[in-house]
C-alpha cells in the first residue's frame, strides 16, 4: 500500500455495487484548518496517488474547515428559540446534530427562521406517522450539514460547530479542473448515511456514488482521514 492511504479500523476496503467492484483508499493528512489551503492540501496529499479512471472524494468537514466555517462552541450563544426546538431533536449516537442549542442556533442562521419553524412544524407532523427525515427534507443540505461537538472528534474540532461548505459544487469542479479532470465529490457521510453535496460529475450518478459510500469509509471519530479515493478493482 502507498504511503498515506490506508483502510481505517471497521472499515472494508472492497465494496461491490451492480457486479463491479470498487477499492475505497482513506487519504491521511494533517490536521486540516482554516489557515490551509484546500486547493494546495488536495495536490499534496491527493494528487500523487491518483490514477486514471480514480474519483476523489472529500469529507465536507475538511472542506468547511479551510473556508472558515468552524466555529469555536463558545463563541455561539444560543437565542430562545434555537433552545425550544433543540429539546425536540432526536439525540442520535452517532453525533449530536440539531440536538443542542448552540447547532440549531447556526442552522437557524444558515437557513433563516422561517423556514426552520416550518421544518420544526413538518418534523413533527411526520413523528405523529412515525416518519422520520422529515425536518431535514424541509430544512435542507445546509441544516443537516451542520456538525456538533463530538467526544471523539479530533481536537479542536471536539469544542466547534462546523457548518456544512459554501458553494460544494464550485468547489467540486474547481477541484477538478487543477486535477485535470479527475471526477471530485464532496461528500456528507456518517455512519447512519449521507448525501452528495457536490460533483464534478453528471449529478444523476450520485446516487450511484453514495452507494459506493454508504458505510463511511472515511470515519467521522479521530482517523484524520478527510478525503478517499474511489478505484475499480481488478
Amino acid at each position: 500500500m502507498n504511503k498515506g492511504l490506508v483502510i481505517n479500523n471497521d472499515k472494508t476496503e472492497i465494496i461491490t455495487v451492480n457486479g463491479q467492484s470498487y477499492r475505497r483508499l482513506a487519504i491521511q493528512t494533517p490536521l486540516v484548518t482554516k489557515n490551509d489551503s484546500l486547493e494546495e492540501i488536495v495536490t499534496t496529499y491527493a494528487a500523487p496517488h491518483l490514477e486514471k479512471g480514480d474519483i476523489l472524494f472529500l469529507s465536507e468537514k475538511m472542506v468547511a474547515c479551510t473556508q472558515n466555517r468552524a466555529i469555536p462552541l463558545k463563541s455561539i450563544k444560543p437565542n430562545k428559540l434555537a433552545i425550544f426546538l433543540s429539546r425536540f431533536v432526536t439525540k442520535s449516537p452517532y453525533g449530536i446534530g440539531l440536538s443542542m442549542p448552540e447547532t440549531m442556533t447556526m442552522a437557524i442562521a444558515e437557513c433563516g427562521r422561517l423556514r426552520i419553524l416550518m421544518a420544526a412544524f413538518i418534523g413533527a407532523l411526520g413523528k405523529l406517522f412515525h416518519q422520520k427525515g422529515w425536518f431535514y427534507h424541509i430544512a435542507g443540505s445546509k441544516a443537516a450539514s451542520i456538525d456538533g461537538p463530538c467526544p471523539k472528534t479530533i481536537a479542536p474540532y471536539n469544542e466547534y460547530v462546523v457548518l456544512g461548505p459554501a458553494d460544494p459544487q464550485a468547489v467540486a469542479t474547481n477541484l477538478s479542473q487543477i486535477l485535470h479532470g479527475t471526477t471530485v465529490l464532496i461528500v456528507d457521510i456518517n455512519d447512519l448515511g449521507g448525501q452528495i453535496l457536490g460533483s464534478s460529475d453528471d449529478k444523476h450518478k450520485n446516487n450511484y456514488y453514495l452507494s459506493l459510500l454508504g458505510d463511511n469509509p472515511l470515519g467521522q471519530t479521530d482517523e484524520q482521514t478527510p478525503m478517499g479515493i474511489i478505484r475499480q478493482a481488478c
